[in-house]
């Protein structure tokens, strides 16, 4: 078999959306080392990470010239002679982070290592892999569906299932943010589970999506602007959230503390809120409120391995947006988001 030198890509020449995003007809592939995995890509995904990144928010630095994004799924063409894990044909997710051991939780120093930052990610036809940053995807979902799942749903699922003693559980409630694609992930998991779900948003239009996928009550925080105290009445007997996904952050935090039930979970996962002039909860208040605060960056390739599994045991569909690119208008893709048109993923074809 003859293995592609070249691939066509995107790159990222600098830290400015507007400008710095590169597509390139030919870029060179390195050879497949010991260790490593081709991947013909069939579809990548975008993450408010890959915004952050091209715009130069939240101190994030990149290689320069690298292939942004980490969200992908395909086939794999080829593999080194040290790969045991994976072999030709098999269908594949990307995952962050790279040379990590299975059950290793994902740092920021490991976030900022890894795909689309340091290291060349998915916007691309053909990309060498080391095996550390794959896995199997589910047998149940096509390609678009499965590139959804390395940041956005994986932080989700370790969000609701990955502290031991406060994993969710039939009959809680779970208490989601907006619609964006961690958030929706969590409602789909939640409700798999077995939970009820309470959803925020500031869009009737999106308010009625919520509902369509199961969210039991949807909250307008800009017509509520107290939606965690409105979360916590809407609970049975006035008690509270079981589990909080926030990811918001400064924006919602005091919200989400006040929606919490006694020994609930609050679990950070974004910054997508910014700043905003009310109080932020600091760590006493978990002392007043009695709950947990967790902060959730990503998960393990062993949750990732276990949330695949979860998704063809409950035969989840993850939720796409109704439009999608190619890899030729990825960069309308990268401006869709940052309109905020979107609902959940947006999906990018890209073989």
């Amino acid at each position: 078999m003859t293995t592609p030198s070249s691939t066509a890509s995107w790159i990222l020449t600098s830290q400015n959306v507007a400008a710095s995003l590169q597509y390139v007809e030919q870029s060179d592939l390195p050879r497949v080392g010991e260790h490593d995995v081709l991947l013909k890509i069939h579809a990548a995904s975008l993450n408010y990470r890959d915004l952050a990144l091209s715009k130069g928010q939240h101190s994030l630095s990149m290689r320069p010239n690298v292939v942004p994004g980490s969200d992908g799924a395909g086939v794999v063409e080829a593999v080194g002679s040290q790969v045991s894990t994976f072999k030709r044909g098999d269908r594949v997710c990307t995952h962050m982070t790279s040379q990590m051991p299975v059950d290793a939780p994902a740092t920021f120093a490991d976030i900022n290592a890894g795909l689309g930052q340091q290291l060349d990610g998915t916007l691309r036809e053909y990309g060498v892999f080391h095996e550390s940053s794959l896995v199997k995807m589910p047998s149940n979902l096509d390609f678009l569906e499965a590139a959804t799942l390395t940041c956005s749903a994986l932080t989700a699922w370790n969000a609701l299932f990955g502290l031991e003693g406060k994993i969710v559980r039939k009959g809680d409630v779970v208490l989601v943010q907006g619609t964006g694609g961690v958030s929706i992930a969590a409602l789909q998991f939640a409700l798999a589970a077995g939970a009820m779900v309470i959803a925020t948003t500031s869009s009737e239009e999106k308010a009625t999506k919520l509902k369509s996928l199961g969210a039991t009550h949807v909250i307008n925080y800009k017509i509520m602007p107290s939606w965690g105290e409105v979360a916590k009445g809407l609970t049975p007997n006035g008690q509270g959230v079981h589990i909080v996904v926030d990811v918001g952050g400064l924006s919602t935090l005091d919200q989400s503390v006040k929606a919490v039930r006694t020994e609930g979970l609050i679990v950070v996962t974004g910054l997508l809120g910014g700043d905003q002039t009310t109080p932020t909860p600091i760590l006493l208040d978990c002392l007043t409120n009695l709950c947990t605060a967790r902060g959730v960056l990503l998960g393990s390739r062993r949750q990732f391995e276990a949330m695949n599994r979860f998704i063809e045991d409950k035969q989840i569909k993850p939720v796409l947006d109704e439009r999608s690119f190619d890899l030729a208008s990825a960069k309308e893709a990268y401006a869709y988001m940052i309109a905020q048109r979107h609902f959940s993923k947006i999906a990018i074809k890209v073989c």
